[in-house]
C-alpha cells in the first residue's frame, strides 16, 4: 500500500482575479504561488519519492518542477508524468468568467447543494461525477503501478487540482460525492491517502504546514499498526492505531 501524496498547485493569477480558469492555456503561479511550492518543497524533504504524477495544466507542472527542486534522501527526484486524467475540471462555457458572474447562474446551487447531478455547459463541458470516475481511476492505476514497481512502502505524489482532489477523498472517504463540497484543498495543501486491498485510509487532508517527514517509509523490520502508515492489513485497529 504505497503512501499517495494529493498535492493541489501553488496560488495563481486567476486565483486572485476571481477567474475560473478552468483549462485556459498560460495560467502560471503567482510571486506568492511560486513562494508556497517553495516552501512545500522543503517540507517535502525528507520524503523519498517514488513517482511524481501531474496534471498536464502549466501551473501544477510549474509546481512539480519547483517541488522536485528539492532534492530528497535518495537524491534527485524522479521526472513528473503527465496524467491526462488529472486535469482540471472541464467548466465548458464557464470556463473564464469570474466567480462572482457565475454565482448568479441557476447551475450554481448545483454545484453547491447536489454536484453528483452537475454537467457543466457547452460542448466542451464535462460532469463533475465524470470528473470523479477519471480522476480515481487514474489515481488507482498509478498507485498499483507504484506497488509493482517499487514496493508497498513507497510513496509518491500527485499534484492537480482543488475540485479533483476533493472529489478522489470522497471517493476515499465513502462520501457520497454531493458532500465533497465540505472538503477543502488550498493551493499547496497536502493530502494523504493510502489504499488497502479492502478500504482506502485517508491521514491527512488539506494539510498547509505539518510536519510531512512521518510519512517516510519505516525501517525495515520494524512492527507496523494495522491503519498506521505502512501497514499491510485492511484492518483498521479497534480504539485507534498508535500513529507513525
Amino acid at each position: 500500500m504505497p503512501t499517495l501524496l494529493l498535492v493541489r498547485h501553488g496560488r495563481t493569477t486567476a486565483n486572485t482575479a476571481g477567474v475560473l480558469a478552468g483549462w485556459t492555456p498560460g495560467v502560471r503561479l503567482d510571486d506568492h504561488g511560486e513562494q508556497q511550492a517553495a516552501a512545500l518543497a522543503q517540507r517535502l524533504a525528507p520524503l523519498p519519492l517514488a513517482a511524481v504524477v501531474t496534471s498536464p495544466l502549466e501551473r501544477c507542472r510549474q509546481t512539480a518542477e519547483l517541488l522536485r527542486a528539492v532534492p530528497g534522501p535518495g537524491g534527485e527526484r524522479p521526472g513528473a508524468l503527465v496524467e491526462e486524467r488529472l486535469g482540471e475540471v472541464r467548466y465548458g462555457d464557464w470556463t473564464g468568467r469570474e466567480l462572482k458572474s457565475l454565482a448568479k447562474e441557476p447551475l450554481w446551487r448545483t454545484v453547491q447543494a447536489h454536484p453528483s447531478a452537475a454537467v457543466f455547459p457547452g460542448p466542451e463541458g464535462e460532469g463533475l461525477a465524470q470528473m470523479q470516475h477519471r480522476a480515481v481511476a487514474a489515481v488507482r492505476e498509478h498507485d498499483a503501478r507504484v506497488a509493482a514497481e517499487h514496493g508497498e512502502d513507497a510513496v509518491w505524489m500527485a499534484v492537480t487540482h482543488g475540485d479533483v482532489i476533493k472529489a478522489v477523498l470522497a471517493d476515499a472517504l465513502g462520501m457520497h460525492l454531493d458532500l465533497f463540497q465540505r472538503l477543502s484543498a488550498d493551493p499547496c495543501s497536502v493530502s494523504v491517502v493510502r489504499y488497502a486491498p479492502l478500504r482506502p485510509f485517508v491521514l491527512r487532508t488539506n494539510d498547509s504546514g505539518g510536519d510531512l517527514a512521518a510519512l517516510a517509509p519505516r525501517r525495515k523490520g520494524r512492527r507496523r499498526a494495522a491503519g498506521a502508515r505502512g501497514a499491510a492489513s485492511s484492518d483498521a485497529v479497534v480504539g485507534g492505531a498508535t500513529g507513525t
